[in-house]
């Protein structure tokens, strides 16, 4: 077979994956919304479950999922910038190096429900903070820094060494050239990054069910001090989150209409990730712009 035949081969079969890809994403997003979207209403976003009567909604699911997902990402971004920058521009490479490299990859292949019982017995019991939004926010911390670390060090590491070298011929300091010209440049990758981390946040229900519970208490939104049992700011009350929500009312749902909350909730899921998706990547294409220009 020619060169160019088999040139023609591979693009034909490279069209096939992809197309079969799109298939099955366009199918199963398909289905969840035609189940899904119906169920949407004002009144089933904003409202609380039933456990015996139909005409339940989801609000503080809703907001427990995002919720939880800013404080993991609070607390774990941070230190994947820090342990990527030290990985990709500090870190000698040797053996205890190597090692390093090899536990985050082991890490991140953990089974969610491994990182779920770690985080019951240390968070939940060890330090008492019982189930709650912080315990659930520290164990998927734990489950995503790996991922998040990994992705961090990469997109510094694909920033071209002439820029580094460029800082230093204008008199910066190391430390300067990684945060006003490596940073900056390798921004969109960490966006990436953060992205398919909070994708997991949204999506979890394994780790959250033996840290953040299965249940939320009566919730005031109109009361914001972090420090009242019945704030909804408070990180040390139990908080179910949509995933677990609906792998709970699948389970053990006794409500008559488990089945179309359980849709619902589904496609209000995933237009939430979609929603997330598209705005953290207007905000970084917008700071890009903004720290490329500086």
């Amino acid at each position: 077979m020619s060169a160019k035949s088999t040139d023609r081969l591979a693009t034909a079969g490279l069209y096939v994956i992809v197309g079969m890809i799109i298939t099955v994403l366009a199918g199963l997003l398909g289905f969840v919304f035609v189940q899904g979207i119906p169920q949407l209403s004002w009144q089933f976003i904003t409202s609380p479950p039933q456990i015996f009567k139909e005409g339940g909604g989801v609000g503080p699911q809703l907001f427990n999922s995002f919720y939880l997902l800013v404080l993991t990402l609070i607390i774990s971004i941070p230190i994947a910038i820090g342990a990527g920058i030290y990985l990709a521009e500090y870190a000698k490479d040797n053996w205890f190096i190597r090692c390093i490299r090899v536990l985050i990859e082991v890490l991140s292949s953990l089974p969610s429900i491994v990182v779920g019982l770690f985080g019951f017995l240390f968070f939940v019991l060890y330090m008492g903070w019982g189930f709650s939004i912080i315990s659930g926010a520290f164990a998927l911390s734990v489950f995503n820094l790996p991922l998040l670390v990994r992705v961090v060090e990469q997109s510094i590491s694909n920033v071209p060494k002439s820029q580094l070298e460029a800082g230093w011929a204008l008199g910066f300091s190391k430390w300067e050239t990684i945060t006003t010209i490596i940073l900056p440049a390798a921004l969109p990758g960490i966006v990436t990054g953060v992205i398919l981390a909070s994708g997991r946040v949204f999506g979890e229900a394994a780790a959250l069910i033996y840290t953040a519970g299965m249940s939320t208490p009566i919730i005031d939104f109109t009361n914001w001090n972090p420090l009242s049992p019945t704030s909804p700011l408070n990180p040390f009350r139990p908080a179910e989150t949509m995933a677990v929500h609906i792998w709970k009312i699948n389970g053990e749902g006794i409500m008559p209409d488990a089945s179309a909350i359980s849709d619902g909730a589904a496609a209000l899921l995933i237009i939430s990730i979609l929603f997330f998706n598209f705005t953290s990547r207007f905000i970084g294409n917008v700071l890009f712009k903004k720290m490329s220009a500086n």
